[in-house]
């Protein structure tokens, strides 16, 4: 059976995206999905994203780590559904989708920046050593100094499987501050299970984790991550984290078909 499928970037985190509109694909396959993802036999991708109808909203996205497991919600993966999703004529510049974390409002501005809605942050854990929140994904953020040069696989993976988060795990953000109002971060994905490029989850962690140790006053704030710029913005009242926005580049790559 051939498939057709869409490859997909947001600051380089890549995707394998396809319109599973009329449920074709095999949904509990992890071995396929992880094949896909693979970059030697393979398309090659952080994740797959399937596009799929929905009753109340314009589309559903069901979201798949690299390793084969559906997981928790990836903000720069749902920025670039939206832009597959203006590409197929689902919607226009603006949308409303359902994601595993609930509801999402969306836009396309004409450079084809997608600014995504991220979910209410109600709740920050703040200690000595890190910042934990969760974004639509679990994320721990802490500030190191030599930032260039981490080693983010070997110490996030320490952490990821640490005694910290058990089992589950989080996703690791090691963080520099630039200026006031910009900070530099890299982040170590669990289902990826190495560093990536991105992390729009990540990257809104960073940016509410920063407001709260005062490194920053700002509510609109510029992450520097390895594969690009992204902005996060957001409202905070007696520490709860509301209109919270991703926003950058998602950009079509390339299409094709491939043999499953």
């Amino acid at each position: 059976m051939q498939i057709e499928f869409y490859k997909y970037q947001g600051t380089g985190n890549d995707f394998v995206m396809i319109d599973n509109r009329s449920n074709f694909f095999p949904k509990d396959n992890i071995q396929l999905i992880a094949r896909l993802c693979d970059r030697r036999f393979g398309i090659g991708g952080d994740g797959l994203i399937l596009l799929e109808n929905d009753i109340e909203t314009d589309f559903k996205m069901v979201y798949y780590n690299s390793d084969g497991n559906q997981s928790s919600m990836c903000g720069n993966g749902g920025r670039c559904l939206v832009a597959f999703a203006k590409k197929l004529h689902v919607i226009k510049d603006n949308t409303t989708f359902i994601a595993t974390d609930g509801l999402h409002h969306a836009s396309v501005a004409e450079n084809g920046i997608v600014s995504l809605q991220m979910i209410d942050v109600p709740e920050v854990k703040i200690t000595p050593d890190y910042v934990f929140m969760n974004t639509g994904s679990p994320h721990h953020i802490q500030l190191v100094e030599d930032l260039e040069h981490y080693n983010v696989k070997e110490n996030g993976a320490s952490i990821r499987y640490g005694e910290l988060y058990g089992k589950q795990g989080s996703n690791i953000n090691f963080v520099k501050k630039i200026d006031e109002t910009t900070f530099s971060l890299r982040t170590y994905e669990r289902g990826v299970e190495d560093e990536t490029l991105a992390c729009g989850t990540g990257a809104t962690a960073v940016a509410i984790a920063m407001n709260v140790l005062g490194e920053t006053k700002a509510s609109s704030i510029d992450l520097n991550v390895e594969g690009g710029k992204l902005v996060v913005s957001f409202d905070e009242k007696d520490g709860k984290f509301t209109n919270v926005f991703l926003k950058g580049p998602a950009e079509f790559v390339f299409k094709g078909t491939i043999e499953i």
